[in-house]
């Protein structure tokens, strides 16, 4: 594990839920196979916290359809098609975190991120929002991902730092397990898309960030 009270010289975000705010588009495209069925729209609120599970926890609790069931894997590429046509039509950044990024795009600190999201649409919503990580690594990257830590020494290999040099930053409980695998200091956020069960303080992290200013913050200070 790395030292949580040193500065980072690199910051790895997961995407969704911890440095974008993705929940309305993945939200508009889970109503959409809905009404594909007849059904009515979900709340946002029961969608949001849903988000970080990805597109077949989606199909679940759209249609009901557990994964492997007939008709789950249809439902699954209608949702991720009508997600796709426009990733970024009011999906941003949390508020702040793009003055952070600025900071840590400045030699010798860079910056990252590791998702599970597939790279068809990670890499067209990053570039809509305008962001330029010093390292991309997609679910479909490697023959793992997260909570394997692969992913996160790959992306530190790539912006040249060692692990025990990386704050790993994300609001799931596998991002925790995946940065303690890794050696990197795990950060916990508690703004992300998170349901009525998820305790982070009981996450294996290093630290806890209750809101984004919270974490800009910390990071600030030191």
């Amino acid at each position: 594990m790395s030292n949580a009270s040193a500065l980072p010289r690199a910051l790895l975000f997961d995407l969704d839920g911890t440095l974008v705010d993705t929940a309305p588009d993945l939200a508009r495209a889970t109503n959409a196979l809905r009404a594909h069925h007849g059904l009515e729209a979900l709340p946002f609120p029961i969608i949001r916290a849903q988000v970080s599970n990805g597109g077949s926890a989606l199909v679940t609790l759209a249609l009901g359809l557990e994964q492997g069931a007939d008709g789950h894997a249809e439902a699954r590429t209608f949702l991720l098609e009508s997600y796709g046509r426009d990733v970024a039509a009011e999906s941003r950044l949390f508020p702040g975190l793009d003055s952070l990024l600025g900071a840590w795009s400045i030699p010798p600190r860079v910056w990252g991120i590791v998702t599970n999201k597939p790279r068809a649409y990670a890499v067209p919503l990053i570039e809509a929002l305008g962001l330029i990580p010093g390292a991309l690594l997609c679910a479909d990257d490697l023959p793992v991902k997260k909570p394997s830590p692969e992913p996160l020494w790959e992306a530190a290999h790539r912006l040249g730092v060692s692990a025990g040099d990386c704050w790993y930053i994300g609001d799931h409980r596998r991002d925790m397990q995946a940065a303690r695998a890794a050696g990197m200091t795990a950060i916990a956020v508690g703004y992300g898309y998170l349901d009525e069960n998820d305790d982070i303080q009981a996450w294996p992290a290093d630290r806890w960030f209750e809101s984004p200013q919270a974490l800009i913050q910390a990071l600030q200070q030191r």
